[in-house]
């Protein structure tokens, strides 16, 4: 995916129990983790459950003690682990855990003008491979959302807990009426933060004719978790492009999608930068409105397991989630689903 060893704490930096591997690629920063010692339950029960999958998403905070306090009072169960401090010769951070849908959590991160490279602890990686210098870059920019699939019937609570707990607000929705294909559905809704910097779509199934691929994900995964992170390119086709020489490979769109797309774009006052057939040629879905438009490419799942995925996208003055393209991603996974012989009756 184009991103570099940036940071690691393991043994060799005096931690005995958890590894961590911290990459990055622009703004974007992923630590992976694992056990050290057998029989740590943390992290073999979460395996065993969910497979290889995102254990938590962290949040930069302002006030790390006066969230929590605040979450105290309007939950019982929210807080995972109070506010603690961690220092090093470059300063102190804070941190707190909260739990929210499944068993995903929220570290809140107050880096109380921390100097470090990373977090207190974190040193330099022990190797980088010469070869992550000679191939393409794919110029992913930041994340643009991250999305959360949650059983039918418990979006409506797990929007409510965002509100409730770390005061988001809903930003945009959809519902089964508007997402459908011929054999399922879904219902979505999107909470951010009060700045509008942080979008956390919450996707569930809704009832249809065969299996939904969110149903599906809530199988494989064992309950609710995240489905799919969004991440922002300047470039999409030079994105793609790079992606595409690295190995990584995407859902598969077909072409009556770019016809009918033509045709909708033909009555539209937007016009589309790009040339269209390059577009096709990666299977780049396009929403539209009247003020802009977003370009959005997914891959196929990163593990065995058909849960979680990832997504390049490219916004030109267009705000919204690719409702317009909702439907053409679902038979573009069903047909992923229909190959793993999950594309069956509920």
């Amino acid at each position: 995916m184009g991103f570099e060893p940036f940071a690691y704490r393991g043994l060799e930096t005096g931690e005995r129990n958890i590894v961590s591997h911290v990459v990055r690629q622009n703004e974007i920063i992923f630590v992976f983790q694992s056990a050290l010692k057998p029989g740590n339950t943390l992290f073999g029960a979460h395996l065993q459950k969910h497979g290889d999958a995102v254990k938590d998403v962290a949040f930069s905070v302002e006030d790390c003690k006066a969230l929590i306090e605040a979450t105290k009072k309007r939950s019982e169960i929210a807080v995972v682990k109070d506010v603690w401090s961690e220092s090093d010769e470059d300063g102190s951070v804070n941190f707190a855990i909260v739990k929210t849908y499944g068993d995903t959590t929220h570290t809140l991160v107050e880096r109380c003008n921390y100097k470090g490279l990373f977090l207190p602890g974190f040193k330099p990686p022990l190797f980088v491979p010469a070869i992550y210098k000679t191939l393409p870059v794919p110029a992913i920019n930041y994340i643009d959302h991250i999305v959360g699939n949650q059983p039918d019937k418990q979006l409506e609570p797990t929007a409510e807990w965002y509100e409730k707990n770390l005061l988001f607000h809903r930003f945009w929705s959809i519902d089964d009426d508007m997402m459908h294909t011929e054999y399922s559905a879904l219902r979505s809704t999107v909470v951010t933060n009060f700045q509008e910097t942080i979008k956390m779509p919450l996707n569930e199934p809704a009832p249809g004719k065969r299996k939904s691929q969110i149903q599906e994900y809530c199988e494989y995964n064992d309950g609710p978790g995240v489905q799919h992170i969004g991440m922002n390119s300047n470039d999409i086709i030079a994105a793609i492009e790079a992606l595409r020489s690295r190995g990584v490979e995407f859902l598969s769109i077909p072409d009556t999608y770019y016809i009918k797309l033509k045709e909708n774009l033909s009555k539209s006052k937007t016009k589309i930068q790009e040339d269209m057939d390059v577009l096709q040629k990666h299977s780049v879905l396009v929403d539209f409105d009247d003020n802009g438009y977003l370009l959005q490419i997914f891959t196929k799942p990163m593990q065995d397991r058909p849960t979680f995925f990832l997504e390049v996208i490219q916004r030109h003055n267009y705000h919204g989630f690719g409702a317009g393209n909702f439907r053409t991603l679902f038979q573009a996974i069903e047909i992923e689903q229909a190959a793993r012989g999950n594309l069956v009756a509920e």
